[in-house]
This record gives structure tokens, C-alpha cells and sequence, in this order.
């Protein structure tokens, strides 16, 4: 089974009485499923068909690395580094594909993904400075269920030298929220513990930092 399939980490939740508009119109919309025949069904947003297809240049069905990068860059997400967008092509990627590829359904889900990651760094980027500092990415934790300790926040910080811009958060999110759900089903009980074998605990770190190689 391809990692894309067990591995992506679900979208969070928006925040409680999210408000924010776009040019007049809602800016986290959201798309719909395929229809059988693989083509954009009537519901989905506009811009994120017309993302897809003007990103793909040789019209080929499926997005590369460069052309995810334009697609969401058109969509609004500038900024995001080289390494988020390979880490997100590995656990998005077409099911059951060894290249690094997003057709239109895992295109759909990522960008879905990304609109609700958005949404919660920009409820609590509270000072609206483009990044966060300790406390604010400890209330953003917080509201998607994680009581990270503080050496667990000052570690992430540290690795992005205290500038966490929305590429960082959510790099690091999708690897927190991935690796907890994947833990939680370790710990049934929530409490805080489980016995893992070696082979379950790599198999469970590898693939969020395969994509870095």
C-alpha cells in the first residue's frame, strides 16, 4: 500500500468562528470528489481546477514537483520551500505510484489540506507578523489537540532558527499530527504511552523523513 494512503496526516479542523474573505469571496473553499471518469467534478471550486490546469504544462494529468510549486503559487501559497513541496508530493503522491506525482483527486486533497493548515495559522498569528513564536504555536498545537512540552516547542523553533513562517508550520505540523495519529493507535488508551517494537517505530518515523533525501 502506497504511503499516500496511510500515512497522509488528515486535514485539521478549522478553528472555532473562523472569519476571513478574499476578494470578496470566501477564501478557504473547498473542493468536492471525482466523478469515476477522473475529470474536475462540477462542484469543484474553479480556482483550483484552473490551478491544476495551467500548471500542467505538458498535459500529462498529474503534476511534478515544479509544476505543484506553480499551481499553488497561483492558488495563493507562495513561499513554500523546495523540501515542503517534496514532502508533501510523498505523502499525497497517486496511490500505488513510485514517482513523485499528484493527479487531479490527490491535487484536490492537498490543496484542501493546505486551506484548513492555512486557516489555523492565521487565526493565531495573532500579532499577523507572517510567523509564530512560542506562544502562538503552542495555542495552534493546542487547538488541533496536542499539549506539546515546552522543550518539544523550543526544538521546532530552534530548527527554523525562531522564524516560523507558514512553510515551517506546516511542515512541522503535518509531521506532529502524522506522527501522533500513528502513535495514538499505539495507545489506545491515551495515556501518554506505548510499547512499540523497532520495526514499528521506523516504520512509522521513516516515511515523514524519507521525502528529505
Amino acid at each position: 500500500m502506497a504511503y499516500s494512503d496511510v500515512y497522509a496526516p488528515s486535514a485539521p479542523e478549522l478553528p472555532d468562528s473562523f472569519e476571513q474573505q478574499l476578494n470578496g469571496e470566501d477564501r478557504y473553499c473547498y473542493a468536492y470528489p471525482y466523478s469515476s471518469s477522473g475529470m474536475f467534478s462540477p462542484e469543484t471550486h474553479p480556482d483550483i481546477a484552473r490551478s491544476f490546469e495551467s500548471a500542467d504544462r505538458d498535459r500529462s494529468g498529474f503534476l511534478e514537483e515544479s509544476e505543484l510549486r506553480e499551481a499553488l503559487s497561483f492558488s495563493g501559497f507562495e513561499g513554500i520551500s523546495n523540501r515542503t513541496i517534496r514532502f508533501l508530493m510523498f505523502i499525497y503522491k497517486s496511490p500505488g505510484d513510485s514517482l513523485l506525482l499528484l493527479g487531479p483527486k490527490e491535487y484536490v486533497e492537498l490543496w484542501n489540506c493546505l486551506a484548513q493548515w492555512r486557516a489555523i495559522f492565521d487565526k493565531y498569528d495573532r500579532d499577523r507578523s507572517g510567523k509564530m513564536n512560542s506562544s502562538e504555536l503552542k495555542d495552534a498545537f493546542y487547538h488541533l489537540g496536542y499539549m506539546l512540552p515546552a522543550s518539544v516547542l523550543q526544538l521546532i523553533l530552534s530548527h527554523y532558527d525562531d522564524d516560523l513562517c507558514f512553510d515551517g508550520f506546516l511542515e512541522c505540523g503535518m509531521i506532529v499530527k502524522g506522527l501522533t495519529e500513528k502513535f495514538k493507535e499505539k495507545d489506545s488508551s491515551y495515556t501518554g504511552y506505548a510499547t512499540l517494537s523497532y520495526d514499528v517505530f521506523m516504520s512509522m518515523v521513516i516515511p515523514f523523513i524519507a521525502s528529505y533525501d
